[in-house]
C-alpha cells in the first residue's frame, strides 16, 4: 500500500488522525495569514515612516517659509519705516522751503511797497502826483535855470536795435556848453538797468553825429542802491538832491 492510501484510510478510519490533521491544515492557514499579515503590517509600518518623515520635512518646509515670511514682513516694515521717515524730513524740508519762500516773498513785498511808498513820497513832495512825462518836462525846466544850460530832445531811429536790443525811436536830452555835449536823463526813478540804456544812447549819440558826449547826467529824486555803484563804473553823474 502507498503512503497516500495509507494516509487517506488513516483519515477515514482514524477519528484522532483526521482531527490532528485537520487542526494541523488550519493552523498552517493561520501561520500563512498571520505571516501575511506580519507583512502588511511592515509595510504599513514603512508607510507610516514615509509619511512621518514626509510630514516632518513639510513641517520643516512650513518652518522655513514661515521664518522667510517673518523676514520679509520685518524687511517690508522697516522700508515702511525708512520710507514714513523719509517722507516726514521730505515734508519738513518743503515746509522749510515753504517758510523761506513766504518770509522771500514778504521782504519782496516791503521792499516793493517801501519802492512806492518812496516813489509816491518823491513825486508828491516834488511835483505831486503826476505822469513822469510832465515829471521830467518840469524837471528839465529846473536844471536849465539851475545849471544855465539849454536842453533840447535828440530824437533818432535805432535801426540796429543798439540801445534796447531791437530797431527802436531813441530819445535823449541834449545839452550844449562851451562847445561840450552833455548828455542828460531825467527820471523819477532809475535802476541799472536805466543807467546801462543811458550809456547805449550815449554811444549811438557818438556813432551817429560823431561827437563824443563829454558828460552823462542823471537826474533824479529816487535810484535804487544797486544803480548807484552801476553809475560809477559806467561813469555817469547821479543827481538826486533835485
Amino acid at each position: 500500500m502507498s503512503i497516500k492510501e495509507e494516509f487517506l484510510r488513516l483519515l477515514e478510519k482514524d477519528k484522532e488522525f483526521r482531527y490532528a490533521v485537520a487542526g494541523l491544515i488550519g493552523l498552517d492557514q493561520i501561520l500563512t495569514r498571520l505571516d501575511r499579515h506580519e507583512e502588511e503590517l511592515i509595510k504599513l509600518r514603512e508607510d507610516m515612516n514615509r509619511l512621518r518623515e514626509d510630514m516632518n520635512r513639510g513641517f520643516k518646509r512650513y518652518d522655513a517659509e514661515i521664518v522667510r515670511l517673518r523676514e520679509d514682513m520685518n524687511r517690508g516694515f522697516r522700508r515702511y519705516d525708512q520710507e514714513i521717515a523719509k517722507l516726514r524730513e521730505d515734508m519738513i524740508r518743503g515746509f522749510q522751503r515753504y517758510d523761506a519762500e513766504i518770509a522771500k516773498l514778504r521782504e519782496d513785498m516791503n521792499r516793493g511797497f517801501e519802492l512806492i511808498e518812496r516813489h509816491i513820497s518823491a513825486l508828491g513832495a516834488r511835483w505831486g502826483l503826476i505822469t513822469e512825462e510832465a515829471f521830467r518836462a518840469g524837471l528839465k525846466g529846473l536844471i536849465e535855470k539851475e545849471f544855465g544850460l539849454k536842453i533840447e530832445r535828440w530824437t533818432v531811429y535805432d535801426e540796429e536795435g543798439m540801445v534796447f536790443g531791437y530797431p527802436s525811436q531813441v530819445e535823449v536830452d541834449v545839452a550844449v556848453r562851451d562847445e561840450k555835449v552833455i548828455l542828460i536823463e531825467v527820471k523819477a526813478h532809475v535802476d541799472s538797468s536805466d543807467l546801462y540804456s543811458f550809456k547805449r544812447k550815449a554811444e549811438l549819440y557818438e556813432m551817429k553825429t560823431g561827437r563824443k558826449p563829454s558828460r552823462l547826467l542823471v537826474v533824479t529824486p529816487y535810484i535804487e542802491d544797486r544803480a548807484i555803484q552801476a553809475a560809477k563804473s559806467l561813469k555817469i553823474e547821479v543827481y538826486t538832491n533835485v
